[in-house]
């Protein structure tokens, strides 16, 4: 009876918080009393710059979150977050095996002097280019993350989540996506407005070029319909969330790899369309979804989250390849990332099988290959 309570009054700071962010303050350390941690917060983590960026924080000693946003932000193991989907809950062993992350920078220049050994985590907010998590903390005395702990993470979870959407409609800025509607025709990505069916309701230049090429779309029937099926039934599937309204649709979008009938590769991103986003862009109501494809190509910013669905990457092997691409020498990775030459190596073999590369050029030309045209 004394945790419902408790839970029921959380909830409500929650979405107090979302419409005056001051509360957020001390929200988070009720949260983190309530499932169990000693310190913890809201963290943006930017897949490309690789830099983390706490919002609020509660149980650090100043001096180390400024070491965080300065420093270690590059060591955290949670870079190999865009493997994940929100609302999963994850501790140091869903992100890296453990004694790897014991005997890394992180954990002994950062985490150790202040007692912490583990953290409960899960993703509020996703795009392919940046994620916001929350986080909380435990100290030795506390013990690793439990099952207890887990659970109670799970029920306050979509609770932020919610709570983080609010604050958003709140802070929205309608004249961006009617200026959206004004530039369609001046991508080169093909963008393509569906309904729940994928039939297509509006299409831009690029995408009636795309369509009369058919080499990697083409329309039956009036709906949309893409060269591979497996690439197919995952369009279909996403668009049909979108139009359920369903939380897996995502409020940044699914993003799905393509291969043309010539072999090019190409990515879609599938936007989910609210009724009032649509109506404020001059959309049919029919629409449910946005599409965007463009060809993989060099020169564009990474997304890591489809690499390494593409090619099944863990997420060390993921740490490893940005970081390849970022500094590129086997030296220099090892130290970025706080472990021995040895197990980058290692890694770096492994990615040349499962990528098909043969050297490290290479797969700095995979990683450039895959871009979002959603990204700004």
């Amino acid at each position: 009876m004394f945790e419902s309570t408790q839970f029921e009054r959380l909830v409500g700071d929650i979405y107090d918080a979302a419409i005056d962010p001051v509360r957020w303050s001390d929200t988070l350390i009720r949260l983190g009393h309530f499932v169990g941690g000693d310190a913890g917060g809201m963290v943006s983590r930017d897949f490309i710059s690789k830099t983390g960026s706490p919002h609020c924080v509660f149980g650090f000693d100043p001096e180390f979150v400024r070491l965080y946003m300065e420093t270690h932000s590059k060591l955290d193991p949670h870079a190999g977050l865009p493997l994940f989907g929100t609302g999963r809950i994850l501790s140091v062993p869903d992100l890296i095996p453990p004694d790897e992350f014991y005997q890394g920078r992180f954990f002994q220049e950062w985490m150790r002097p202040q007692t912490w050994i583990d953290t409960a985590t899960v993703v509020i907010e996703k795009s392919a280019s940046r994620c916001l998590f929350l986080t909380v903390l435990r100290s030795k005395a506390s013990g690793l993350v439990d099952d207890d702990m887990r659970r109670r993470m799970q029920l306050v979870g979509p609770h932020v989540r919610r709570a983080m959407l609010v604050d958003r409609a709140i802070d929205s800025k309608t004249t961006e996506v009617a200026a959206l509607s004004r530039m369609l025709d001046g991508l080169s990505a093909g963008v393509f407005f569906v309904d729940d069916s994928c039939r297509v309701v509006r299409a831009n230049a690029a995408g009636e070029d795309m369509l009369s090429a058919c080499n990697i779309l083409r329309m039956s029937g009036g709906r949309l319909c893409i060269a591979h099926s497996q690439s197919d039934r995952a369009l279909s599937a996403a668009v049909a969330a979108a139009g359920r309204g369903d939380e897996e649709a995502g409020v940044k979008g699914v993003a799905i790899p393509l291969i043309a009938r010539d072999e090019t590769r190409y990515v879609a991103h599938v936007l989910p369309l609210a009724s009032g986003e649509r109506r404020d862009a001059g959309m049919p109501p029919a629409a449910v979804a946005a599409v965007f494809v463009r060809k993989a190509e060099l020169g564009a910013p990474s997304a890591p989250e489809l690499i390494a669905r593409s090619y099944q990457l863990t997420p060390t092997e993921l740490r490893v390849l940005l970081a390849i691409v970022e500094i590129g020498g086997v030296r220099e990775t090892a130290e970025l990332l706080g472990i021995g030459e040895g197990t980058v190596k290692t890694h770096l073999h492994r990615l040349f099988g499962k990528t098909g590369a043969a050297r490290q050029a290479e797969l700095v030309k995979l990683v450039a290959g895959y871009s979002s045209p959603l990204v700004h």
